[in-house]
């Protein structure tokens, strides 16, 4: 029945469900006209669609507060900054620091632990692509060791800041600041679910440290490193007792300390 712009209702689909066109005033009028359960369903699917639009839409613009905050004052490279790999018995943590373009609305953008790898990887190239500047930092196991690991979070995300191509104005970090970068700062706690700029840089720590993981399953196999990034999973602790410590491991992490067999010294009572 619809026969505005003489489209089957399989053209219809794929222009303006599949591929997301705009729907003319005219095709959207036709499809409400027509009784033909397809074109129901049709409808149905994109007006569903504009509705999720719309939630998105909203989404984003809560999520970009901090930084309209800043932008609106003349603030324009707003880096946001974040850290992965805090709790994992094994590898490097590693930090992201992002500066996103005044208004950035990429639909999907969240903190990495709410995404799938799958959403996460695309949305990691997307933010790389389009981003004013971004950066990666890590700190390695043997740093971790040596000055521990809140301290080597923090050392990620000044290398993270450092590799960034372009000078940031503000830094938007989460939980923390860095208080070793002389650039005006704010840490927001759970900034990862408040602040675009930081979800993205979040994005970008954790597809880094999992590619980072993935490679040293091939290096070190037997711990099941590409599956569980590093976790204390029990299957990780089972592998360290029956292969033993790797070059990569955390000494001063307890599970590794203990496949070691170093004994926690006992306090004296007397």
């Amino acid at each position: 029945m619809v026969d505005a712009p003489h489209e089957t209702l399989a053209e219809l689909r794929r222009r303006y469900l599949d591929e997301l066109r705009p729907m003319p005033a005219s095709v959207l009028a036709a499809l409400r006209a027509d009784p033909r359960a397809g074109a129901r369903s049709l409808l149905n699917a994109i007006e569903r669609r504009r509705t999720a639009g719309r939630t998105e839409t909203e989404r984003l613009r809560r999520l970009r507060r901090f930084e309209q905050e800043l932008w609106s004052t003349g603030v324009l490279h707003v880096a946001g900054v974040d850290e992965a790999g805090m709790s994992p018995l094994a590898g490097p943590v590693v930090a992201g620091a992002v500066i996103l373009p005044v208004g950035y609305r990429r639909a999907g953008i969240d903190d990495s632990k709410r995404l799938s790898p799958a959403q996460r990887e695309q949305l990691a190239e997307h933010i790389k692509r389009e981003a004013v500047a971004w950066g990666v930092g890590r700190a390695e196991p043997e740093e971790i060791d040596r000055i521990n690991i809140y301290h080597a979070g923090l050392l990620a995300m000044r290398r993270a800041v450092e590799a960034l191509q372009v000078a940031p104005d503000y830094l938007l970090v989460d939980a923390r600041t860095l208080r070793d970068l002389p650039v005006p700062q704010r840490g927001i706690i759970r900034g990862d679910t408040l602040s675009i700029s930081i979800a993205a840089a979040s994005i970008l720590a954790k597809t880094t440290r999992d590619a980072v993981m993935v490679e040293f399953d091939r290096l070190y196999p037997g711990y099941g490193l590409a599956q569980h990034k590093g976790y204390p999973v029990a299957s990780h602790v089972d592998a360290l007792q029956r292969l033993g410590v790797s070059a990569i491991h955390r000494r001063s992490f307890g599970p590794v300390k203990q496949a070691l067999g170093i004994v926690p010294e006992q306090r004296r009572l007397f």
